[in-house]
C-alpha cells in the first residue's frame, strides 16, 4: 500500500481517540484507507481509534474492512459503530495488546 499521505496525526495516541478522515483530500477511498492505516498504526495496543470516513463513500464494510484486515490482520478487531450527525461513518478498530 503506498503511504505518500501525511498522516491524520504526527503523534502516537496512547489513549483512544478518532481520527478525522472526512477533509478534502478524503474524497478518495484509497487515500481514507491509508490514513486510516496511518491512525492505527499511531495507536498504541490497548487502544482503539475511530476512523470517521465521509458519508459518500458509503458503508465501510464496502471498501475499508478488507483492506484493514489485509494490513493488520488478527492485530485488530474493526467494527462499524454508527452514523456521525454529518452524515459520515464512524468504525472502531482496536488495537491488540
Amino acid at each position: 500500500m503506498e503511504r505518500e499521505a501525511e498522516p491524520s496525526t504526527d503523534r502516537v495516541h496512547d489513549n483512544s481517540w478518532s481520527a478525522n478522515l472526512e477533509h478534502e483530500q478524503h474524497t478518495d477511498r484509497e487515500r481514507v484507507l491509508v490514513d486510516a492505516v496511518a491512525a492505527i498504526e499511531h495507536t498504541t495496543p490497548g487502544n482503539h481509534v475511530n476512523p470517521v470516513a465521509h458519508g459518500d463513500h458509503g458503508h465501510p464494510s464496502t471498501y475499508l474492512y478488507d483492506g484493514l484486515a489485509a494490513e493488520f490482520g488478527d492485530a485488530i478487531d474493526s467494527e462499524f459503530v454508527d452514523r456521525c450527525g454529518c452524515g459520515g461513518y464512524v468504525t472502531r478498530v482496536h488495537v491488540a495488546e
